[in-house]
């Protein structure tokens, strides 16, 4: 139990107010006793009315999982459970450095109600959140007087990649037919695997004519194909310094991930085997490929352990070990990220390597800080230097895409927000164009 503010306030006035009627007359000395002893006993009233912790009920409810780039929340619920008048409530939530801060609650409490406060939980990046404490604090009736109670709580939360935006972007593709178009047909005939023979018909494609077994059925008959399936996907994560850093509030290497499961998810819904690959510095992670909707679990466990590194990325270690242990021509989505032409030379001479065997394709994220900067009006001498110099950034991205791109490598270079959709768009792109 502590005074406010406005006790010492209240205790304070009385020091001036009793000086100045000394100095009008002497005779009025008692009338600064009697405002100390007024204003004793209105605190001692107010200290009599602040109810206490034993009055109320608290219920926390807390999630068991936070996903990477979406706010949850945990609610804490005070009822009362005793006479006593309405009371302010304040209240503050001591997070875990993986979480951001959220500000204080605050609300009246009032007698047989209850009080509902909700803290925003923000994670910053996978790993562990912790919920340390909860402070609490409520004052009298005339906020003279003020109580105080610590909730140690103690709760971790683990913090996994964002699966609930990856189910909600393949609710888009529920149906078997839905992953080329909206027609059955663009799955069937597409591909390079026979499915079976039908009768000719005018308007189908002379080249699927079969001339061995019209001469036989004395009828021309020609051959159906179907998308072939069981293609061989790795999810390729580089863990380096750069991916590290923060964009929109949350690592790049999350993001990647986050993108990286909704392909993985839909590779697999369609048969395809997906496996996960990480490297920095040295290898961290080769996970074989496996097939079947019942391995995602896996897949997601798999880019949980995927931690981060503040080590300069060895290109040339991680992709050669990749290339020696790929027995089989591949997908490979490579997500990285990079500086300048001049840092970018070892890794693309890697890729050119893999491109030569297997299908790439460079994914990095585009910073939306360098295009405002270079798109801004410039108001100082700082703000042209700063424009300047993110162009020159800019530019040399844009040549080292060029590059790729020359040696048949599929590069995307979106925000955010749009990485995971135009992944997607590429994945099937490649898959009716039967590169793999």
């Amino acid at each position: 139990m502590r005074p406010t503010l406005r006790a010492c306030a209240l205790f304070a006035t009385g020091i001036p107010l009793s000086l100045i009627l000394i100095l009008i007359d002497e005779g009025f000395w008692p009338f600064g006793m009697g405002y100390l002893a007024f204003a004793a006993v209105i605190t001692g009233l107010d200290a009599i009315r602040t109810p206490t912790f034993d009055l109320f009920e608290v219920a926390i409810d807390i999630p068991s999982t936070l996903y990477v780039g979406e706010k949850d929340a945990f609610h804490m619920t005070l009822a009362s459970r005793g006479n006593h008048p309405s009371t302010l409530v304040e209240a503050i939530a001591d997070l875990g450095q993986n979480l951001n801060a959220t500000p204080q609650r605050h609300g009246w409490l009032r007698r047989g109600s209850s009080l509902d406060f909700e803290f925003d939980l923000e994670p910053k990046q996978r790993g562990l959140a912790e919920i340390q404490k909860i402070w609490l604090r409520w004052y009298g009736p005339m906020r003279l007087i003020r109580r105080s109670r610590t909730e140690n709580l103690g709760r971790k939360i683990p913090i996994v990649p964002n699966v609930r935006a990856v189910r909600r972007a393949a609710l888009k593709f529920t149906a078997w037919d839905a992953l080329f178009g909206v027609k059955v047909q663009l799955q069937h005939g597409s591909g390079t695997e026979f499915d079976a023979l039908r009768d000719y018909m005018p308007g189908l494609d002379h080249r699927s004519i079969d001339w061995k077994h019209s001469a036989r059925h004395h009828k021309l008959v020609c051959k159906e194909f179907r998308t072939e399936r069981n293609h061989q996907i790795i999810l390729a994560f580089d863990t380096g310094h750069l991916m590290s850093s923060p964009l929109e509030g949350i690592p790049k290497l999350d993001h990647a991930i986050n993108a990286a499961l909704l392909l993985g998810y839909t590779s697999l819904r369609v048969g395809d085997r997906v496996g996960v690959f990480s490297f920095d510095s040295k290898v961290r992670l080769l996970a074989e490929p496996v097939g079947g909707m019942q391995n995602f679990a896996r897949l997601q466990g798999l880019t949980s352990e995927i931690d981060y590194h503040h080590e300069e990325t060895n290109f040339t270690l991680g992709l050669v070990g990749l290339f020696s242990r790929l027995k089989r021509r591949s997908l490979i989505v490579l997500q990285t990220d990079f500086v300048d032409t001049i840092t970018a030379e070892l890794m693309v001479e890697n890729v050119q390597r893999l491109a030569a065997r297997h299908v790439i394709i460079f994914v990095a994220l585009r910073d939306p800080a360098l295009y405002d900067t270079v798109e801004a009006r410039p108001t100082s001498i700082r703000a042209v230097n700063q424009a300047v110099i993110a162009d020159s950034v800019i530019r040399d991205r844009m040549i080292v895409f060029e590059k790729l791109r020359r040696l048949g490598v599929h590069c995307i270079n979106a925000p955010s927000e749009r990485i995971g959709a135009d992944l997607l768009n590429r994945y099937m792109m490649i898959k009716r164009q039967e590169l793999i």
